[in-house]
């Protein structure tokens, strides 16, 4: 069954007619800075072409924070915030305490400042990062509509209990991705980021050491590919190691994950869960013959704008923070 098909006939009726129709998502617009901030785009644009000829290895963790940010709260860049007295922030959390790239939103927001004082949100910022990260590692360009607004608050809690999980399988992460608006095809296409950046140890240790009572390692991921993952993270508690999520292309993106994931190489469970699901399944195997980059990078530029519109605050909601990581 195509891929289509498949997601018509998944998700519930009800939950078709929500998708997209955010009134919030709605006011966002191309231009939307376009009297008050007119050069924004181009400011991130500078940037972060000075960011990622410094660094090419920032073009990741860039685009995670976005994904982070969208997935606790909506895009309201709260990932950014710092903690307050004595709750723990949304960077706090587990599964954000490998993030990086704070300083560079920072640099960017300082020069967008400069030009347009308290004019230009942090989630907004956030978001055209994301894309130009991913341009400028030879990825699609998608307009990206603006006027979300910052939110004011960030819990780790939270992000410990919203994100998907390395070690989520489909029906888990499809339940996650659903609640958020987004679709099993949102899924095995936003998967591909993982063309970009590196992952510690403990993200994945779990599938090479001690993996069930039946088995030492993950019987989903390629034996040879574990014995040489093995060699880099030596034990479950080596938090310093890094390894690439997509071997020798990891700061390009392209469409190498595919053939990764497709040969049982994927670094995460949650990679090799896409070979579990007939839809997502075929997905990977079509991608992955190298003949349909153009086809995903269309799927990509479109699950990221449904993404980008993931719980905005707009209008008079939130506040437009002068620095990215505290509330005014």
């Amino acid at each position: 069954m195509a891929m289509k098909a498949c997601l018509v006939l998944f998700l519930p009726v009800a939950l078709l007619l929500l998708v997209g129709s955010s009134p919030a998502a709605a006011q966002l617009v191309e231009g939307y800075y376009s009297k008050t901030c007119p050069n924004v785009e181009a400011i991130v644009r500078k940037e972060m072409e000075k960011i990622i000829a410094a660094a090419p290895s920032l073009a990741g963790p860039l685009l995670r924070l976005h994904f982070h940010d969208c997935f606790v709260r909506g895009c309201d860049a709260s990932v950014l915030l710092n903690a307050t007295g004595g709750s723990l922030a949304e960077k706090d959390a587990k599964p954000n305490k490998s993030l990086r790239g704070f300083g560079s939103v920072d640099r960017v927001k300082a020069k967008i400042e400069a030009a347009c004082p308290n004019t230009v949100s942090c989630a907004d910022v956030l978001t055209l990062m994301a894309r130009d990260a991913v341009v400028l590692a030879k990825g699609p360009f998608w307009p990206v509509a603006l006027g979300r607004r910052d939110g004011t608050v960030s819990s780790a809690t939270e992000a410990a209990n919203e994100l998907p999980p390395s070690f989520g399988d489909i029906p888990l992460l499809t339940k996650i991705f659903i609640s958020k608006g987004l679709d099993l095809k949102d899924l095995v296409v936003l998967s591909g980021a993982h063309t970009l950046g590196t992952a510690h140890c403990p993200s994945y240790a779990d599938r090479l050491y001690n993996f069930s009572s039946a088995y030492s390692s993950d019987p989903s991921l390629d034996s040879e590919y574990a014995q040489k993952l093995k060699t880099r993270c030596k034990s479950v508690d080596d938090k310093t190691m890094l390894s690439e999520m997509d071997p020798g292309s990891y700061k390009t993106f392209d469409t190498s994950y595919y053939r990764h994931v497709a040969k049982r190489r994927g670094l995460f469970q949650s990679d090799a869960a896409l070979l579990t699901d007939d839809s997502t399944r075929a997905y990977v195997q079509r991608i992955a013959t190298g003949k349909f980059d153009t086809e995903f990078f269309k799927d990509f530029s479109e699950s990221m704008i449904k993404m980008g519109n993931v719980g905005v605050l707009t209008g008079a909601e939130g506040e437009i923070r002068k620095k990215c990581f505290v509330a005014n």
